[in-house]
Protein backbone atom coordinates (compact mmCIF):
# COMPACT_ATOMS: atom_id res chain seq x y z
CA UNK A 1 0.00 0.00 0.00
CA UNK A 2 1.35 3.24 -1.24
CA UNK A 3 1.23 6.76 -0.13
CA UNK A 4 -0.26 7.68 -2.68
CA UNK A 5 -3.26 5.13 -2.20
CA UNK A 6 -3.67 5.98 1.43
CA UNK A 7 -3.66 9.66 0.53
CA UNK A 8 -6.83 9.14 -2.43
CA UNK A 9 -8.46 7.20 0.33
CA UNK A 10 -8.54 9.75 2.91
CA UNK A 11 -9.10 12.89 0.30
CA UNK A 12 -12.38 10.73 -0.82
CA UNK A 13 -13.13 10.52 3.20
CA UNK A 14 -12.56 13.99 4.12
CA UNK A 15 -14.12 15.26 0.66
CA UNK A 16 -17.37 13.04 0.47
CA UNK A 17 -17.63 13.45 4.92
CA UNK A 18 -17.89 17.30 4.50
CA UNK A 19 -19.64 18.15 1.00
CA UNK A 20 -22.93 16.44 2.47
CA UNK A 21 -22.65 18.11 5.99
CA UNK A 22 -21.77 21.73 4.49
CA UNK A 23 -23.90 21.70 1.33
CA UNK A 24 -26.44 21.41 4.48
CA UNK A 25 -25.44 23.88 5.92
CA UNK A 26 -25.32 26.22 3.80
CA UNK A 27 -29.51 25.58 2.74
CA UNK A 28 -29.25 25.63 6.67
CA UNK A 29 -27.92 29.30 7.31
CA UNK A 30 -29.68 30.28 4.37
CA UNK A 31 -33.51 29.15 5.87
CA UNK A 32 -34.84 32.92 7.18
CA UNK A 33 -38.00 31.59 9.07
CA UNK A 34 -36.67 31.51 12.63
CA UNK A 35 -40.42 31.09 14.26
CA UNK A 36 -40.61 28.54 17.22
CA UNK A 37 -42.84 26.66 15.11
CA UNK A 38 -40.23 26.34 12.19
CA UNK A 39 -37.36 25.57 15.02
CA UNK A 40 -39.71 23.05 16.79
CA UNK A 41 -40.14 21.26 13.30
CA UNK A 42 -36.94 21.21 12.03
CA UNK A 43 -35.31 19.84 16.08
CA UNK A 44 -37.98 17.11 15.51
CA UNK A 45 -36.63 16.36 12.17
CA UNK A 46 -33.02 16.48 13.12
CA UNK A 47 -34.77 13.48 15.84
CA UNK A 48 -36.41 11.55 13.27
CA UNK A 49 -33.72 11.33 10.98
CA UNK A 50 -30.97 10.17 14.02
CA UNK A 51 -33.75 7.55 15.20
CA UNK A 52 -34.08 5.85 11.83
CA UNK A 53 -30.23 6.06 11.57
CA UNK A 54 -30.01 4.57 15.46
CA UNK A 55 -32.82 1.90 14.84
CA UNK A 56 -32.14 0.75 11.11
CA UNK A 57 -28.29 1.68 10.63
CA UNK A 58 -25.68 1.82 13.25
CA UNK A 59 -27.55 -1.23 15.65
CA UNK A 60 -28.86 -3.54 13.67
CA UNK A 61 -25.41 -3.89 11.66
CA UNK A 62 -23.88 -3.60 15.25
CA UNK A 63 -25.92 -6.81 16.38
CA UNK A 64 -25.25 -8.90 13.19
CA UNK A 65 -21.42 -9.05 14.06
CA UNK A 66 -20.88 -8.78 18.11
CA UNK A 67 -23.17 -9.92 20.76
CA UNK A 68 -25.40 -8.25 23.15
CA UNK A 69 -22.40 -7.42 25.65
CA UNK A 70 -20.35 -5.87 22.93
CA UNK A 71 -23.21 -3.51 21.93
CA UNK A 72 -24.55 -2.40 25.79
CA UNK A 73 -21.44 -1.57 26.49
CA UNK A 74 -21.00 0.94 23.51
CA UNK A 75 -24.24 2.24 23.82
CA UNK A 76 -24.35 3.01 27.34
CA UNK A 77 -20.44 4.43 26.96
CA UNK A 78 -21.54 6.33 24.10
CA UNK A 79 -24.67 7.76 26.17
CA UNK A 80 -22.39 8.65 29.43
CA UNK A 81 -20.03 10.79 26.53
CA UNK A 82 -22.74 12.30 25.84
CA UNK A 83 -23.65 13.35 29.30
CA UNK A 84 -20.14 14.99 29.86
CA UNK A 85 -20.04 17.23 26.41
CA UNK A 86 -23.65 17.95 27.40
CA UNK A 87 -22.61 19.31 30.93
CA UNK A 88 -19.40 21.15 29.72
CA UNK A 89 -21.67 22.92 26.85
CA UNK A 90 -24.02 24.01 29.60
CA UNK A 91 -21.47 25.50 31.38
CA UNK A 92 -20.49 27.44 28.41
CA UNK A 93 -23.88 28.60 27.44
CA UNK A 94 -25.39 29.06 30.41
CA UNK A 95 -29.04 31.00 30.87
CA UNK A 96 -32.62 29.28 29.96
CA UNK A 97 -33.12 30.95 27.14
CA UNK A 98 -33.91 30.54 23.53
CA UNK A 99 -30.62 31.75 22.00
CA UNK A 100 -28.68 30.00 24.00
CA UNK A 101 -30.94 26.79 24.31
CA UNK A 102 -30.16 26.91 20.37
CA UNK A 103 -26.70 27.13 20.01
CA UNK A 104 -26.02 24.56 22.86
CA UNK A 105 -28.25 22.43 20.59
CA UNK A 106 -26.33 23.35 17.80
CA UNK A 107 -23.34 22.25 19.18
CA UNK A 108 -24.69 18.88 20.74
CA UNK A 109 -26.32 17.68 17.38
CA UNK A 110 -22.56 18.57 15.98
CA UNK A 111 -20.45 16.53 18.13
CA UNK A 112 -23.36 13.82 17.95
CA UNK A 113 -22.76 13.80 14.30
CA UNK A 114 -19.04 13.68 14.54
CA UNK A 115 -19.06 10.78 16.38
CA UNK A 116 -21.47 8.73 13.84
CA UNK A 117 -19.51 9.81 11.23
CA UNK A 118 -16.28 7.72 12.39
CA UNK A 119 -17.85 4.19 11.54
CA UNK A 120 -19.23 5.70 8.19
CA UNK A 121 -15.70 6.50 7.84
CA UNK A 122 -14.34 2.99 8.25
CA UNK A 123 -17.39 2.00 5.88
CA UNK A 124 -15.58 3.76 3.18
CA UNK A 125 -12.22 3.08 3.86
CA UNK A 126 -12.97 -0.82 4.13
CA UNK A 127 -14.90 -0.18 1.09
CA UNK A 128 -11.62 0.62 -0.65
CA UNK A 129 -9.50 -1.73 0.81
CA UNK A 130 -12.33 -3.87 -0.96
CA UNK A 131 -12.27 -2.19 -4.58
CA UNK A 132 -12.46 1.15 -6.02
CA UNK A 133 -15.97 1.00 -7.06
CA UNK A 134 -17.28 0.18 -3.41
CA UNK A 135 -15.55 3.18 -2.11
CA UNK A 136 -16.61 5.80 -4.35
CA UNK A 137 -20.53 3.97 -4.42
CA UNK A 138 -20.26 3.87 -0.47
CA UNK A 139 -18.41 7.62 -0.21
CA UNK A 140 -21.44 9.17 -2.77
CA UNK A 141 -24.07 7.60 -0.67
CA UNK A 142 -23.27 8.94 2.34
CA UNK A 143 -22.02 12.21 1.00
CA UNK A 144 -26.13 12.87 0.06
CA UNK A 145 -27.21 11.14 3.55
CA UNK A 146 -25.16 13.71 5.43
CA UNK A 147 -26.55 16.86 3.55
CA UNK A 148 -30.05 17.00 6.08
CA UNK A 149 -27.86 16.41 8.84
CA UNK A 150 -26.03 19.34 8.08
CA UNK A 151 -29.59 21.70 7.91
CA UNK A 152 -30.33 20.13 11.43
CA UNK A 153 -27.21 21.35 12.49
CA UNK A 154 -26.91 24.79 10.95
CA UNK A 155 -30.87 25.66 11.82
CA UNK A 156 -29.96 25.87 15.30
CA UNK A 157 -26.66 27.38 15.37
CA UNK A 158 -27.53 30.21 12.96
CA UNK A 159 -31.26 30.93 14.83
CA UNK A 160 -28.88 31.23 18.64
CA UNK A 161 -26.72 34.00 17.00
CA UNK A 162 -23.73 31.77 15.60
CA UNK A 163 -22.16 33.54 12.42
CA UNK A 164 -22.45 31.89 8.81
CA UNK A 165 -19.01 31.87 8.99
CA UNK A 166 -18.88 30.30 12.44
CA UNK A 167 -21.76 27.78 11.40
CA UNK A 168 -19.90 26.42 8.28
CA UNK A 169 -16.66 25.88 10.50
CA UNK A 170 -18.67 23.61 13.16
CA UNK A 171 -20.48 21.57 10.28
CA UNK A 172 -17.16 21.31 8.56
CA UNK A 173 -15.51 20.19 11.63
CA UNK A 174 -18.11 17.68 12.30
CA UNK A 175 -17.33 15.87 8.53
CA UNK A 176 -13.48 15.58 9.04
CA UNK A 177 -14.38 12.67 11.45
CA UNK A 178 -15.15 10.48 8.27
CA UNK A 179 -11.92 10.97 6.86
CA UNK A 180 -10.08 9.58 10.01
CA UNK A 181 -12.59 6.82 10.01
CA UNK A 182 -11.50 5.80 6.09
CA UNK A 183 -8.09 6.02 7.04
CA UNK A 184 -8.18 3.59 9.92
CA UNK A 185 -10.67 1.15 7.70
CA UNK A 186 -8.33 1.39 5.08
CA UNK A 187 -5.22 0.69 6.95
CA UNK A 188 -6.64 -2.06 8.75
CA UNK A 189 -8.48 -3.53 6.39
CA UNK A 190 -9.99 -6.72 7.70
CA UNK A 191 -10.34 -4.66 11.23
CA UNK A 192 -11.80 -6.41 14.18
CA UNK A 193 -15.58 -6.65 14.16
CA UNK A 194 -16.09 -6.11 17.67
CA UNK A 195 -13.77 -2.60 17.15
CA UNK A 196 -16.24 -1.91 14.66
CA UNK A 197 -19.14 -2.99 16.76
CA UNK A 198 -18.14 -1.04 19.54
CA UNK A 199 -18.17 2.00 17.45
CA UNK A 200 -21.37 1.63 15.57
CA UNK A 201 -22.98 0.83 18.77
CA UNK A 202 -20.97 3.65 20.35
CA UNK A 203 -22.15 6.33 17.86
CA UNK A 204 -25.97 4.56 18.23
CA UNK A 205 -25.55 5.61 22.48
CA UNK A 206 -24.40 9.31 21.29
CA UNK A 207 -27.09 9.33 19.37
CA UNK A 208 -29.49 7.94 21.24
CA UNK A 209 -28.85 10.78 24.25
CA UNK A 210 -29.56 13.52 21.66
CA UNK A 211 -32.49 12.35 20.48
CA UNK A 212 -34.38 11.40 24.18
CA UNK A 213 -32.38 14.16 26.25
CA UNK A 214 -31.53 16.87 23.93
CA UNK A 215 -33.68 17.28 20.29
CA UNK A 216 -37.04 15.88 21.83
CA UNK A 217 -37.19 18.15 24.56
CA UNK A 218 -35.99 21.33 23.04
CA UNK A 219 -38.44 21.07 19.97
CA UNK A 220 -41.29 21.11 22.44
CA UNK A 221 -39.71 23.66 24.61
CA UNK A 222 -39.69 25.71 21.45
CA UNK A 223 -43.79 24.47 19.79
CA UNK A 224 -46.00 22.25 21.18
CA UNK A 225 -48.18 21.21 17.88
CA UNK A 226 -48.59 19.06 15.35
CA UNK A 227 -45.67 20.20 13.26
CA UNK A 228 -43.44 18.79 15.56
CA UNK A 229 -45.06 15.52 15.15
CA UNK A 230 -45.25 16.02 11.06
CA UNK A 231 -41.04 17.07 11.55
CA UNK A 232 -40.59 13.87 13.30
CA UNK A 233 -42.17 11.48 11.02
CA UNK A 234 -40.57 13.16 7.71
CA UNK A 235 -37.03 12.90 9.34
CA UNK A 236 -37.90 9.48 10.47
CA UNK A 237 -39.21 8.33 6.72
CA UNK A 238 -36.35 10.28 4.88
CA UNK A 239 -33.64 8.74 7.16
CA UNK A 240 -34.65 5.04 6.00
CA UNK A 241 -34.52 6.24 2.37
CA UNK A 242 -31.30 7.17 2.79
CA UNK A 243 -30.36 4.35 4.68
CA UNK A 244 -31.97 1.99 2.08
CA UNK A 245 -30.11 3.19 -0.54
CA UNK A 246 -26.87 2.82 1.13
CA UNK A 247 -27.86 -0.83 0.90
CA UNK A 248 -28.58 -1.36 -2.57
CA UNK A 249 -25.59 0.65 -3.71
CA UNK A 250 -23.44 -1.61 -1.19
Amino acid sequence: MNNLEILKVVGAGLFFGTFGTTLGGLIGIKLKNNSNKFLGFILSFAAGLMMAIICFDLLPEAMEIANLAVILLGILCGIATMIICDTVVKEKFRGNNKVNNLLKTGIIISIGLALHNIPEGLAIGTGFSSSLNLGISLAIVIAIHDIPEGISMAVPMKNGGMSSKKVIFYVIMSGISTGIGALVGHLIGGISETIIASSLSFAGGAMLYIVSGELTLEANNMYKGRMNAIGNILGFILGIIAINLSLIHI
